[in-house]
């Protein structure tokens, strides 16, 4: 490898890290059952089929703190 092929692998390298630095976790939402009206969970993704999207975002696995979004 020539020099300028290395500097270019060295900047895609360094580019890729910065972006996975740059990363934030995906939040959390409050997901209501739809067979239960008062059966609630909290994930970052559906639980399933029978479930839709509630309040959220929040940061936390226990959907009490809510999210601040700009």
């Amino acid at each position: 490898m020539n020099k300028h092929t290395l500097k270019l692998a060295a900047l895609l390298a360094l580019a890729i890290c910065c972006g996975a630095l740059s990363a934030k976790p995906a939040p959390w939402w409050r997901w209501n059952s739809k067979i239960d009206p008062a059966s609630t969970a909290c994930a970052q993704t559906s639980p399933g089929e029978g479930w839709e999207r509630g309040y959220g975002p929040y940061q936390d696995a226990r959907c009490e703190k809510l999210l601040v979004t700009r």
